[in-house]
């Protein structure tokens, strides 16, 4: 969702150069774009003692560096403090998390009673740049993929004998955040069986570290043949290329998500603790499935009680979602990435 901001940035400071710095998982979603010059990598370790280290060896080679600007998207202390520690000489960010010492440019996140108020990322984001005089030109969001992405979900469908004339649907069904974001597994068994029972539909699942076990229940409990990515697990680069190739992305509220947003391909969303607001594209092939409960949006990442906010979610809600995106078949303009 940062992608608005960064190519806002790149555009007003087209000669500068630009450092992009991440943590390393991050890279295969921003590979292929042509917003900054150079990416690094945040240093972690095993131990305490090893993250302290590399920190501060990050710091010493940083400041050799000697950064006029550093924008700080996160609301960290720690982007902060390193920003300062490698004595950028302007350090623009949002005043929070008792890091406003260490900010040259403080930004002000809008609050009602203490707390602050859902703002979607992409506005958020731009308002920092648009600080810096660097006017989004809009608030599409942009992602790409890069020639061996597709080699590589070209052998993917030919292993798994995809027929790209038959709708392809990518059901994306864990959530990095916590299982209080996911809706039951059962359920995404049910749909993908509907849609391939009436659309003639292939359903392809991939699967992420830490989603071993709802991707068995999936295939446990579905009725029909589907292709399950658990072995091995595609890296997100190579999801992004079957998301933008795919004719619908049914998944709960999660990073992947936005891969449909930025290739202009039909999107259901499960929500469940989370505010919509937060994330919100405005995305026009977006249909989003949210349950209201008096408990929520918690944002929690895992549920205490019955998990209601997720079960109330019904099948044939989703399924309707679903099956109207694909018999419209609309499409949106090109999208900026491909």
């Amino acid at each position: 969702m940062a992608t608005p901001a960064l190519r806002a940035l790149r555009r007003t400071f087209a000669d500068a150069r630009i450092s992009l710095m991440m943590k390393p998982y991050v890279r295969d979603i921003v590979a292929g774009g042509n917003w900054a010059d150079e990416i690094v990598f945040w240093r972690g370790g095993k131990s305490r003692r090893d993250r302290q280290r590399s920190f501060l060896g990050q710091v010493g080679e940083l400041r050799r560096r000697k950064f006029d600007l550093a924008v700080l998207l996160t609301n960290s202390f720690r982007s902060a403090l390193l920003a300062t520690l490698i004595k950028a000489e302007r350090r623009v960010g949002y005043d929070r998390d008792g890091r406003g010492m260490l900010l040259t440019d403080r930004l002000v996140a809008h609050r009602v009673n203490g707390k602050f108020v859902p703002v979607s990322m992409l506005r958020y984001y731009g308002a920092l740049v648009d600080y810096l005089g660097c006017r989004p030109d809009c608030a599409k969001i942009e992602l790409f993929t890069e020639p061996a992405d597709e080699e590589a979900v070209d052998r993917l469908y030919a292993q798994h004998r995809i027929n790209p004339d038959r709708p392809v649907i990518v059901v994306n069904s864990g959530a990095a955040f916590g299982s209080a974001k996911c809706w039951p597994p059962e359920r995404f068994a049910a749909v993908a069986d509907r849609l391939v029972e009436e659309f003639d539909a292939q359903i392809v699942v991939p699967c992420g570290p830490k989603e071993l076990e709802i991707i068995q229940a999936i295939r446990h409990e579905m009725r029909h043949a589907a292709v399950f990515l658990d072995d091995p697990i595609i890296p997100l680069r190579h999801l992004k290329a079957l998301v933008r190739r795919a004719d619908l992305l049914l998944t709960n509220d999660t990073g992947p998500r936005h891969f449909a947003c930025a290739f202009g391909k039909p999107l259901v969303t499960v929500f469940g603790p989370t505010d919509p607001a937060w994330t919100e594209t405005d995305y026009a092939l977006e249909r989003k499935l949210i349950a209201p409960v008096d408990c929520g949006p918690c944002m929690k990442r895992r549920c205490a009680t019955d998990h209601r906010c997720m079960t109330r979610v019904t099948t044939d809600a989703v399924f309707a979602a679903c099956a109207e995106l694909l018999r419209s078949g609309r499409q949106v303009e090109e999208p900026i990435g491909r």
